[in-house]
C-alpha cells in the first residue's frame, strides 16, 4: 500500500468484531486493525509471533503462565508457541502486526476465525 492510512479510523469503522482487516504491508507481514468485544479463543501460532497494540480501550490477553492487559497506547508481543486468548470486557479497538503466514486463530477453528480473503476485503 502507497497511501497515508489511519489505524484509528479504519477501526472505528468496522462493523464486525474480531474480524481484522489488513491495512498495511511491511515486508513479510500485514498491520492489521480489528475491533474486538468478549473472547476471541485459546489459540497459538506455532512458528509466528503476534504484536497486540491497543488503539482504543483495554485488552486482556490470558496466557497459560500469566495475563497481560494492555490499555491504550500499550502493546505486547506474544512469542510463537505461546497459547493465549485476547478478550475485551468492553469494545476495544486494536492493530496487530504479525508475518503473511500467521492463522488469524492459529490451528484452531471457530465461528469468529476469518480467513486471510475475508482479512484483505477493502475497509
Amino acid at each position: 500500500m502507497t497511501n497515508v492510512v489511519s489505524p484509528n479510523q479504519i477501526a472505528a469503522g468496522l462493523t464486525e468484531h474480531w474480524s481484522p482487516r489488513v491495512v498495511a504491508e511491511l515486508d513479510d507481514s500485514f498491520v492489521k486493525v480489528a475491533k474486538v468485544l468478549g473472547s476471541l479463543t485459546w489459540h497459538s501460532h506455532d512458528k509466528e509471533d503476534e504484536l497486540f497494540y491497543v488503539l482504543k480501550g483495554s485488552l486482556t490477553i490470558e496466557m497459560e503462565d500469566r495475563t497481560v492487559v494492555l490499555h491504550e497506547g500499550e502493546a505486547f508481543v506474544v512469542p510463537k508457541g505461546v497459547r493465549h486468548n485476547p478478550v475485551a470486557v468492553e469494545e476495544c479497538h486494536i492493530m496487530l502486526i504479525e508475518r503473511k503466514s500467521t492463522l488469524h486463530t492459529g490451528t484452531e477453528v471457530t465461528t469468529k476465525t476469518r480467513s486471510l480473503a475475508d482479512q484483505l476485503r477493502p475497509v
